[in-house]
């Protein structure tokens, strides 16, 4: 029972912070620095994500293939390659280094 408890605290959760969003004064929202934080924090929150699934196994640090992948990618988006060969580098290396024992 207590998931159910759970789903409906967290469903009425994202309704009041959805109500939150719509109450808000468009003035506030034209604001160039509310402009410049509301492009930033998806980028920063995607950056959060892929590191702590990258570099986090439970509470340990870890640096596996997946790591080798992230370097991979990195390496070609500083030589300017397009998004799909930015993740077939990155999908290449992480197979290799996988299979190679690690």
């Amino acid at each position: 029972m207590s998931v159910w408890i759970a789903i409906g605290v967290t469903a009425l959760g994202c309704y009041a912070v959805k109500l939150v969003g719509l109450l808000v004064p468009a003035g506030a929202l034209e604001r160039p620095l509310v402009r410049r934080l509301a492009a930033l924090l998806p980028v920063a929150l995607l950056a959060a994500l892929t590191a702590q699934q990258t570099f986090q196994d439970g509470q340990a640090l870890v640096l596996d293939a997946r790591a080798a992948g992230v370097a991979a990618a990195a390496v070609a988006l500083v030589l300017r390659a397009p998004f799909l060969l930015v993740v077939a580098a990155a999908v290449v290396v992480t197979a290799g280094v996988r299979a190679m024992g690690g």
